[in-house]
């Protein structure tokens, strides 16, 4: 039985909480890896950067994870930032969304656990009264982004990388 719940940094998503989601995030980093094209940090280094990303996250108190637990261990989850004022190009309100991680784990795809991590996103920024949301997808990986479009999203912005290497 999975279990899907909602915490905040501060609640219960600190310290150890928070490296239970490495394995998750390293997973996906790898899945990054094999999809997706240009260069990347090395695996090693990955989840410091990621963990301070959350823990500044998580400092803000609209932001928010959704665990997916089995057994009490973690299969997925997805994190989510709040970006406050209007952005300038979209009708996104005073506040608005971004899914900065969703990952499952790959024993646990294609069970409907990506579907139920993003209805509990969902549910949360309905009760917080946030109508917009965004959510990035690395080139190559098709089959996340053809889940996401069948959610509502739509493509917006293509993000272009270049690093001078002289």
């Amino acid at each position: 039985m999975v279990d899907v719940v909602i915490v905040r940094g501060d609640t219960l998503l600190v310290g150890e909480a928070l490296d239970e989601l490495a394995p998750l995030w390293l997973s996906l980093f790898d899945h990054h890896r094999r999809v997706g094209p240009g260069p990347v940090i090395p695996r090693n280094q990955s989840w410091a950067y990621r963990r301070a990303l959350y823990t500044h996250v998580l400092g803000d108190p609209q932001a928010f994870a959704v665990i997916a637990r089995e057994h009490g261990d973690p299969v997925g989850y997805a994190m989510v930032t709040m970006h406050h004022g209007p952005d300038d190009s979209w009708p996104t309100g005073d506040t608005y969304a971004e899914v900065e991680t969703l990952v499952v784990s790959a024993e646990s795809r294609s069970q409907g656990l990506g579907s139920a991590l993003l209805d509990a996103v969902d549910a949360e920024l309905h009760r917080l009264g946030i109508t917009a949301s965004f959510i990035g997808v690395m080139v190559g990986n098709d089959d996340a982004e053809r889940f996401y479009t069948r959610r509502g999203y739509i493509p917006v912005i293509t993000k272009l990388m270049r690093i001078d290497q002289t």
